[in-house]
């Protein structure tokens, strides 16, 4: 169980932490996906690969506790951007004007697309391993994904974007 926590704990974290928005919160229900992991170890089936498996528990149990929360929608996503050392202080804010400023726009995405989007690009997912995880079929992941891409290429076109998004981008956030 240490060395499956190990392995898992700081990407369910992420995406736990990208579709609440709250540090504590998405803490909070790791240690409850981990539990329940550790509870129902016996009825892994090994039809998926274990991280399909954890990331659908973990979803199971964010959009149990939006639930019980009865807020609003997702308010953003997290990124999980690492500062370069390398940077000087101009390209750190422009990185920062930037993460912030897609953060701005995914925020405006449903949250099924938001979701799609995160499966997709933070975590690498096949459409096969998001469309268990999400439990919909594969061409709905695809649509959802189409649709997403769109809605976010308006965003950004609106905002006057460019999208190879030079070190400037040229909208003001």
């Amino acid at each position: 169980m240490r060395a499956l926590f190990v392995r898992h704990q700081e990407r369910v974290y992420r995406f736990v932490l990208r579709l609440v928005g709250s540090q504590q919160v998405a803490e909070d229900l790791v240690s409850e996906v981990f539990l329940d992991i550790w509870r129902h170890a016996a009825k892994f089936q090994a039809r998926s690969q274990v991280s399909t498996w954890i990331l659908a528990i973990a979803r199971f149990k964010v959009l149990t506790s939006l639930r019980r929360r009865d807020t609003d929608q997702l308010d953003e996503v997290t990124a999980a951007a690492l500062e370069d050392p390398g940077d000087d202080p101009e390209i750190t804010i422009q990185k920062k004007e930037r993460s912030d400023f897609l953060r701005k726009c995914l925020s405006r995405l449903s949250p099924e697309h938001r979701e799609i989007i995160d499966l997709v690009y933070y975590h690498e997912m096949a459409i096969r391993e998001i469309a268990e995880i999400v439990g919909i079929p594969e061409n709905t992941v695809k649509t959802r994904m189409f649709h997403a891409r769109k809605r976010l290429s308006a965003l950004l076109s609106a905002a006057d974007v460019d999208r190879s998004w030079p070190t400037e981008a040229r909208a003001s956030t």
